[in-house]
């Protein structure tokens, strides 16, 4: 699973994990279709698993940039790799709830509120493949490079960093003291995955020292070998590990069109597969050696809006956008050929089956095309009849629409049927299809697009998406690509951020996902059901709702 990530439609298969709670689909709704479980898979104690097999997964693209901390290592596979190699201090149950990894950490706990002092004793045991100890330094060092303070780093998001006043030895050099400058309530998703100080500590390190490569790592596993020939990435088990072995002797990464996974697996090639596609789903069904698993991720689609050039630098044709889009169309669209309920959403910080979730949408997400029609009239754009784009100065209302080439039939439908939307309102959309690899790289990191969809993932923590929503600073857009925001969301984002009782810091994240909404930021389309076909015999591997990220060395095939 991914945290806080960003994933194109055309995204890779996903793996999760899940301890406890297993079980199919429940439930259903007036139009006869089931709501997907919170988790689904075959969980098994370590006993009932066997020593020794592969795991082999799909992920998007060839990986250039490991470090998950920049905005392109963010990207979701990246992310996923990485934290399968370094600390990670807390993972969250399927329910969304942080548990600490008693494998980096003896304890980890608020000792001070005022200021807000976080203390952490690491276990001593964890090491560094360079042979160091995990210390206050490595903590230091993340710190650093991550408060926001020095624009050398390229960091994608400083949230929760930049809250910290400073990084300090406690009664040893495993015991960390990190003191905050203002109450920040999602601490527990900081320094996860933990980064090496060895390699993290100038901005020459940051930004370059994990360019095709993870140079130092400390986890179950490590890279063996990168093969970009093969577009393959194989983990194996680290021999220095100190905690439980891990039970599968390879975990084998390959990167590969979304639109040659369903192949690969009914071939035998990969072990999981998405099943959200309707056209995926009938085939992978069928097969007797796949397990259907479906959980309630935290997985939003949406297209973002580039109000950096062109018309779209304009609010009123930003909202007329909003307004343009039928998003129940898009959802039923996307669910038409699954037995499962697609949710539309209505926020941008929460999912409709997690605490806080309230549909702030309003009119700005209210498919109106007479509206939207009469903001493009304000904005000055002549409408010129059915069919044809709208004009002003000389200029057609035309704008572009950034597609990885590799996307499924579902998210090319997605493009067309908005395309159509836009249309009828006099916005003429061109469709523009990039190679995967450059999609993110080229293209979306770059704020290189008028028009683009993809998804948010795994945002457990609201103050992770601070970053993409929050205003750029000069080159750097955090992930906030579009560039669309104002100081009133800064200010309430950081707020809410700060605040300790849940419920108020709900109300603020509500507060600024309305001006976001009316800021034309992006629309919101729906929840996509996580429906994963999983090899059987595969254990504790599946659909696993809230977790942020699959502890490997508890994966395996059942004996």
């Amino acid at each position: 699973m991914r945290r806080s990530t960003i994933l194109a439609l055309a995204a890779t298969a996903t793996a999760s994990l899940v301890l406890s709670g297993c079980g199919g689909s429940s439930g259903g709704s007036s139009d006869g279709k089931q709501q997907v479980a919170v988790a689904d898979v075959n969980s098994r104690p370590l006993s009932d698993i066997k020593q020794g097999g592969t795991l082999r997964i799909a992920i998007e693209q060839w990986i250039e940039q490991y470090n998950s901390n920049t905005a392109d290592g963010a990207q979701g596979d990246a992310s996923e790799i990485t934290a399968d190699v370094e600390p990670v201090l807390f993972r969250t149950d399927e329910h969304g709830v942080p548990q600490l990894d008693p494998d980096y950490l003896v304890s980890a706990q608020v000792t001070s509120t005022s200021p807000q002092v976080v203390t952490y004793q690491l276990n001593p045991k964890a090491r560094w493949s360079d042979g160091t100890q995990l210390s206050w330094r490595d903590f230091q060092a993340q710190w650093k490079a991550l408060n926001g303070s020095n624009s050398a780093y390229q960091a994608a998001d400083t949230s929760g960093y930049d809250q910290i006043s400073g990084v300090a030895q406690g009664a040893n050099a495993q015991q960390v003291k990190v003191t905050f400058s203002s109450p920040y309530a999602d601490w527990q998703r900081l320094f996860t995955p933990l980064f090496p100080a060895a390699a993290y500590s100038t901005p020459q390190e940051f930004n370059n020292g994990w360019t095709q490569k993870i140079p130092i790592t400390a986890g179950a596993f490590r890279i063996s070998q990168y093969d970009k020939t093969d577009q393959t990435l194989t983990l194996t088990p680290d021999p220095k590990w100190w905690g439980t072995k891990p039970k599968l002797n390879s975990l084998v990464y390959r990167a590969m069109a979304q639109t040659a996974i369903t192949d690969a697996f009914l071939n035998g090639e990969i072990d999981e597969a998405q099943a959200e596609d309707p056209d995926d789903y009938r085939r992978l069904v069928k097969d007797k050696d796949a397990q259907i698993d479906t959980g309630s991720r935290w997985d939003e689609v949406h297209v973002t809006i580039n109000g950096a050039h062109g018309p779209l630098k304009d609010v009123r044709v930003r909202q007329a956008i909003g307004e343009a889009i039928n998003r129940q169309a898009t959802a039923d669209a996307f669910g038409s050929g699954l037995p499962y309920k697609v949710n539309l959403l209505g926020n941008h910080f929460f999912m409709p089956n997690q605490q806080g979730y309230q549909d702030n949408a309003g009119v700005y997400g209210k498919f109106d095309p007479t509206a939207a029609g009469k903001l493009l009239d304000e904005a000055g754009w002549k409408d010129n009849g059915a069919g044809k784009p709208r004009t002003k100065g000389g200029q057609k209302l035309e704008v572009g629409y950034l597609l990885s080439a590799g996307s499924p039939q579902t998210t090319v439908d997605t493009a067309q049927l908005i395309q159509q939307m836009l249309g009828q309102v006099g916005i003429k959309v061109d469709i523009q299809k990039v190679p995967d690899n450059d999609f993110f790289d080229k293209y979306v990191n770059l704020g290189n697009f008028d028009l683009v969809s993809f998804r948010n993932t795994d945002s457990m923590y609201p103050s992770t998406l601070v970053s993409t929503y929050q205003q750029p600073q000069g080159k750097n857009l955090f992930q906030n690509f579009g560039s669309v925001g104002s100081p009133q969301i800064d200010a309430l984002l950081k707020q809410a951020a700060g605040t300790t009782d849940k419920t108020k810091a709900e109300a603020l994240y509500n507060q600024a996902d309305k001006l976001i909404w009316q800021a034309g930021n992006s629309v919101e389309l729906f929840q996509r059901p996580q429906v994963d076909a999983v090899r059987k015999g595969l254990a504790n591997y599946g659909a696993s709702g809230l977790v942020n990220f699959t502890d490997y060395a508890k994966v395996g095939w059942v004996k």
